[in-house]
């Protein structure tokens, strides 16, 4: 269990350390630390899954955890994210998600959630307090499936957000790859009235980072937009809670761009962002108010809770990587789309492509309308975490080694420690470096003024961590 931990969202670790009594103890934890609450109101806890190759076993370790408490489980199959979440909420009841998500495939992980939703970081605390090192038998009773009953209610939520014909004469392309919600985005962009070309299907299990443009697994892309002469490539990560989309002219759309769309479309009058979405958020004038926070989709349904308790009546949060959480009901379409704070990618795909058909324009010129620093990110993989501490941790508190480690092109205006560091330059540049809770990886995030130097920026701000780290003891 070394490798097993709390990341960002959900407890992740390789799937060897997770697999088998681990799997099983944190579950009973979990329903320990419930039961403590006095959140048990139901005696089901539904599961899904991811398509990773120990997700089915890890599946059963979870089940037999769930009996032997003396509560059903209820198997969803694979199976969105988001769509667990709604489905389980909808019946008062707990649910786990199995999916280590855009991790690689021989990581795997646990994303629990209450009755009311995703787990706070004092929950997490809670099922860690409640971890006791125990034995848990194989299980005995079958399993319920409500797959299909999970699919149909989280179709049916998109209703009213791209009703049927918004989407007439877009031709989209779905990169199916290994996601769970690849059936489900060709289906509910179908129905909105668009012609959908199904991509890059697989078997087995990639891991795709929706943040990581420049990896292998998107070359085709490009090529497919043109082939294809498509208006748009829709995809998700593994377990579907982080979207991925290009335009027809084969540029990424930005995960914080594509909250920000969805904020604009469901007419939000706050948003809740970590400090790694464009800075320029608040310059936009969109929203009377915008949160800033950690990273990690906890942090984000804080914000949220803050935003209601302050009063905004319409709550949109998003992360840099897309992931869109509804912390309120909004109107759209003449209908309602009902709140469901945890991250989702169905939501602002869908948002971004009805609001660039509403105003008739394609999404570059739909993008190229927002007042944003022009942004980019990437990572350092294979950074053990003390590694990334050790760097950060000089960086921040030795600021003749930051000025020197910036020298010469760069100089120091001013830095922010909210989640990592985040340098501002007096060009008025911004470098950020976090280590990632989900993996061992450094991230670096950029903005400039310009794509080229935001480009620029970022082929320096990895060259040199990489160059430090190597020094580093």
């Amino acid at each position: 269990m070394d490798s097993v931990k709390f990341g960002t969202s959900g407890l992740r670790g390789l799937a060897v350390d997770l697999q088998g009594q681990a799997a099983r103890r944190y579950t009973a934890a979990f329903l320990r630390h419930l039961k403590g609450l006095g959140a048990l109101v139901s005696d089901r806890v539904y599961l899904a899954r991811d398509f990773r190759a120990s997700s089915a076993a890890i599946t059963a370790d979870c089940a037999a955890a769930i009996e032997a408490h003396g509560l059903r489980p209820i198997d969803c199959g694979a199976l969105p994210t988001p769509a667990l979440a709604l489905h389980a909420m909808a019946a008062q009841s707990p649910s786990i998600m199995i999916t280590g998500s855009h991790i690689p495939a021989d990581r795997n992980g646990l994303k629990f959630y209450t009755p009311s939703g995703e787990i706070s970081k004092a929950d997490e605390a809670g099922i860690l307090a409640a971890l006791r090192d125990e034995q848990i038998a194989d299980a005995a009773l079958p399993v319920a499936h409500e797959h299909v009953a999970a699919i149909e209610r989280y179709v049916a939520r998109f209703a009213d957000l791209a009703p049927a014909g918004s989407l007439r004469g877009w031709r989209i392309g779905v990169f199916e790859h290994s996601t769970v919600a690849r059936d489900i985005l060709g289906a509910i962009l179908h129905r909105a009235g668009a012609e959908i070309v199904p991509l890059g299907r697989v078997d087995g299990f990639v891991a795709v980072d929706t943040e990581a443009f420049g990896d292998a697994v998107f070359a085709p892309l490009k090529g497919w937009i043109a082939s294809e002469k498509l208006d748009a490539i829709v995809s998700a990560d593994g377990d579907g809670d982080r979207p991925l989309l290009m335009d027809k002219q084969g540029a990424f759309v930005r995960g914080d761009v594509l909250g920000l769309l969805a904020a604009r479309y469901l007419g939000a009058d706050a948003v809740v962002t970590p400090v790694t979405s464009n800075s320029a958020i608040e310059k936009t004038g969109f929203f009377p108010k915008v949160i800033r926070t950690k990273v990690g989709s906890p942090f984000v349904v804080a914000g949220i809770a803050e935003a209601i308790v302050g009063g905004a009546s319409v709550v949109v949060g998003f992360e840099a990587n897309g992931g869109t959480l509804l912390g309120t009901p909004a109107l759209v379409g003449g209908g309602e789309i009902s709140a469901l704070p945890t991250r989702d990618a169905v939501l602002p795909l869908l948002s971004a492509l009805a609001l660039a058909a509403r105003q008739g324009v394609n999404l570059a010129e739909l993008v190229a309308s927002l007042p944003l620093q022009f942004a980019a990110s990437d990572r350092l993989e294979h950074v053990p975490g003390e590694k990334s501490t050790a760097l950060l941790g000089r960086l921040a508190d030795d600021a003749d080694y930051a000025a020197a480690f910036f020298a010469p092109d760069h100089e120091i205006e001013r830095l922010s420690q909210i989640d990592g560091l985040q340098f501002w330059t007096r060009a008025g540049e911004m470098v950020h470096f976090r280590a990632s809770g989900n993996a061992p990886e450094l991230r670096c995030y950029v903005e400039s003024g310009s794509e080229a130097g935001a480009r620029a920026l970022l082929q320096w701000g990895l060259g040199a961590a990489a160059g430090a780290l190597k020094e580093l003891p």
